[in-house]
């Protein structure tokens, strides 16, 4: 196997335990309640406090990839995650258990970023959309990890334990990544043409203040916050007690539904890049597609009433994660716009809102339900008035998202 291709299975292997760490609250979420003496409002600031830590960890992420490389500032950062998830594990009030959520935040902030960092370096930037949705496919198997695989490891060993253990673990990965990893290719096998040269820090503010002077980066920026804040709320943690508390479900039945979602987001990430890629080598008009199809999932779900059978709800919850599947677009469509030297900045620039936009869904939606349905935070009525908000939401980023520029394959980069 070539170095390139054993770069992309331990990097891919990082953000799949990533994707574990932000989605793993859903099927828990009643033992944290009852464990940390916790409400509603206090749990969607548990699960938020990841994102906003891992929001802010963009902000300088750019700059080490692009000056210091992927592989010191992955395995730092993935140590802080380790850190993090004992903390969380052992965790007795709600403020251990941000604290342990915030480190984790910072320690996962790189693993897909690092991971697409070295995808533009060892890999030709034609196949970047394809490969970047192969990648969150891999990354999806951690959601579904932290669907009924969790649920049926709890049942046996417990939540903090289950953790722990998840801890170990990602320990090992941070050696063979450390061990393996190099940030670039030997001389003469370069397979992106990228330049080489490393980026004075003057280049990389520069880079800077091109990508916050574009208006396309700021439509492309709220876009993906909309998308992922919608689909983030639900897939890390709401569809869980939705599932449970509202419909009905018993933890097993919802955890197999969540893994479904899942199953569906691994399933379009994929197609959502070969069609952007291949089909019509367009970044713009496929976006659009999917946040309409995104938006249509929640607003059925939102009127779905208690008891619908489970082959309806099953149907819809794979609507809603094959229609999310277009992540890795808006991380290509940035980068389309951008030099390649500068793709560090281009990318985690967009990821920043992109995490920022799970904070927010999940704060705002835990908040709105418990200040509006105070008697009944988790009942089909206050998920009801969440999820409209959700559609609502898409929707505004999809008319916006009309406005952003087109970049054809194989033209020059302004």
């Amino acid at each position: 196997m070539s170095q390139r291709w054993v770069i992309f299975i331990i990097t891919s292997s990082l953000f799949l335990i990533s994707q574990f760490y932000r989605a793993s609250n859903a099927v828990i979420a009643p033992l944290l309640v009852r464990d940390l003496a916790i409400n509603t409002e206090e749990l969607g600031l548990m699960s938020a406090s990841f994102f906003y830590a891992f929001a802010l960890t963009q902000i300088p992420l750019g700059i080490l990839l692009d000056r210091v490389g992927p592989r010191l500032t992955m395995t730092a950062l993935s140590l802080i995650g380790v850190i993090g998830a004992v903390i969380f594990a052992w965790a007795g009030s709600l403020s251990a258990g941000v604290a342990g959520r915030m480190l984790l935040g910072i320690g996962m902030a790189c693993n897909l970023m690092g991971t697409l960092k070295l995808l533009t370096i060892w890999f030709g930037p034609a196949t970047f959309a394809t490969l970047s949705g192969i990648v969150l496919s891999i990354g999806t198997l951690g959601n579904m990890a932290a669907a009924t695989p969790l649920v049926l490891l709890v049942q046996g060993v417990g939540w903090r334990w289950a953790f722990t253990l998840i801890a170990a673990v990602n320990l090992v990965q941070i050696l063979v990544l450390f061990l393996m990893v190099r940030d670039r290719p030997p001389p003469g096998a370069d397979a992106s043409g990228e330049l080489r040269a490393e980026l004075k820090m003057n280049d990389i503010l520069m880079g800077m203040k091109l990508l916050l002077a574009k208006k396309d980066y700021w439509i492309i920026s709220c876009g993906t916050f909309f998308r992922y804040g919608v689909f983030a709320a639900m897939q890390t943690l709401w569809a869980g007690p939705y599932l449970i508390n509202a419909m009905g479900l018993s933890p097993l039945a919802a955890g197999n539904l969540i893994l479904l979602l899942n199953i569906a987001l691994i399933a379009g990430g994929p197609i959502w890049g070969g069609l952007s890629d291949r089909v019509f080598r367009n970044r713009r008009g496929v976006v659009i597609g999917g946040l309409v199809l995104l938006s249509g999932s929640i607003l059925a779900i939102a009127l779905l009433p208690k008891g619908a059978g489970l082959p309806v709800m099953a149907f819809l919850f794979f609507c809603f994660g094959f229609s999310a599947g277009t992540a890795n677009l808006f991380l290509a469509h940035i980068k389309d716009l951008m030099p390649l030297a500068l793709a560090g900045v281009a990318m985690t620039g967009i990821n920043f809102f992109t995490m920022l936009g799970a904070a927010v869904f999940l704060q705002g939606l835990g908040s709105l339900m418990q200040r509006f349905y105070p008697t009944a935070a988790l009942g089909i009525s206050a998920f009801r008035s969440a999820f409209l908000l959700c559609a609502a939401a898409l929707l505004v980023g999809a008319c916006l998202y009309f406005f952003t520029r087109e970049v054809g394959r194989g033209r020059e980069r302004s």
